[in-house]
């Protein structure tokens, strides 16, 4: 399905490219299929990303290399250390700045022709519409279920395509949501999963790559979303396996009982997304489930008193090859069939990467039985934080 976008807002649009924007795009400009009709099209287009880390980087520059007039970056994070892995939009000296700001830089410094807007807050169901209404197309570079459906939420409302991406370890997703005829985001997923089911990046990896060929999928399809050339993902889900080099199709249907596209909407308005996911906020910080805990300091006060305490870490074998509290190695998912390798009348302090699978293995302890049982606040990474700064981050 072909398609084209126009212009938004009352800007008179752009009729001709300068000498130097000829020179730029002159390997757009010699391809029929783009030419100077496509490139003006390019020119006057409005590109809102929401996110500017790992599809949200090779997003940018593409869009940007392409000549996309108007870029809007929607980013409330900072850049820290971990996410040079991937997001190559930033460098070393960028850790630490507001993303959307580096993200600016380096667009503006790739492509000075084009105007770039950077928008440093978090998109909430009380500024989606307003961001989003003067924008032609909307990329979705989120990693957040609630977020996610708010984007395709907004994007419905307000009649604007949405290209989807999505990333996990050696997998990634696109397609395109929001047309007329096709799916939206709801019609594939009515509902989210259950809290914690589904790991973050942050938890589970992503190989740096991967990022780097969805967001490029993405910034094709958005191009030619704006060209009105090829054949869209509209109503086509496509799935890549990195580890395999393989690539397959979904058909996707648009549900005639969608709440938010289907004949008879009964969603209206936006609402509270981290509430309907179930979610207390941005990943849900700190443990999912309400158990007793110990501080690193308290922990490692007691543990210089010479307190008889067992240190359960529940992390993945290679986890615990990166740093560990030489403590006893049972990952969480192998709990509940080893549970009697455990000394109920001992005092077990649990701790994982963060505090929410180590929260989890406390829980399922307490209800076997254990009555001295604790979670390590923060995990190993407020331990580095707060107790002994040679135990590395990751």
């Amino acid at each position: 399905m072909a398609t084209t976008t126009q212009p938004q807002t009352g800007a008179k649009p752009a009729a001709s490219l300068s000498n130097e924007e000829i020179l730029r795009y002159s390997r757009h400009l010699i391809m029929p299929e783009v030419g100077m009709e496509g490139q003006l099209k390019l020119k006057n287009a409005k590109v809102l990303l929401i996110g500017t880390g790992g599809l949200g980087a090779p997003l940018g520059l593409y869009l940007a290399a392409a000549g996309v007039g108007k870029l809007g970056l929607v980013d409330f994070d900072v850049v820290d250390f971990t996410n040079l892995q991937r997001q190559v939009t930033f460098g070393t000296s960028d850790v630490g700045k507001p993303k959307s700001e580096a993200a600016r830089a380096r667009l503006a410094n790739l492509n000075p022709d084009i105007e770039i807007q950077s928008f440093e807050t978090q998109l909430t169901s009380a500024n989606a519409l307003e961001l989003f209404k003067d924008f032609d197309v909307i990329v979705d570079g989120t990693d957040n279920f609630p977020t996610r459906y708010l984007v395709n939420d907004a994007c419905i409302l307000l009649g604007k395509p949405n290209v989807y991406g999505s990333i996990f370890r050696f997998e990634g997703q696109a397609t395109v949501f929001g047309m007329p005829d096709g799916p939206c985001y709801r019609c594939l997923y009515p509902e989210p999963p259950p809290p914690g089911l589904v790991p973050s990046c942050a938890e589970g990896g992503v190989l740096g790559v991967l990022p780097g060929i969805v967001g490029s999928i993405q910034a094709m399809e958005t191009i030619k979303l704006i060209l009105g050339r090829g054949e869209n993902l509209v109503g086509r889900l496509l799935l890549f396996d990195a580890l395999g080099m393989k690539f397959r199709e979904l058909k996707l249907r648009k549900n005639p009982n969608c709440p938010m596209c289907g004949t008879h909407p009964t969603i209206t308005k936006l609402i509270d997304y981290y509430e309907f996911c179930g979610v207390r906020g941005e990943e849900a910080p700190g443990p999912s489930v309400q158990v007793p805990e110990i501080t690193p300091r308290e922990l490692k006060a007691r543990l210089d008193h010479g307190d008889d305490l067992f240190i359960l870490d529940v992390r993945e074998p290679h986890e615990y090859q990166i740093c560990n509290l030489k403590g006893h190695l049972l990952p969480l998912g192998e709990l509940t069939r080893r549970v009697h390798e455990l000394d109920s009348s001992r005092e077990i302090v649990a701790h994982c990467r963060s505090g929410k699978r180590s929260a989890e293995a406390v829980d399922f302890l307490r209800k076997a039985g254990f009555r001295k049982v604790l979670n390590l606040k923060g995990g190993i990474l407020a331990w580095s934080d707060e107790v002994d700064p040679s135990v590395p981050k990751y």
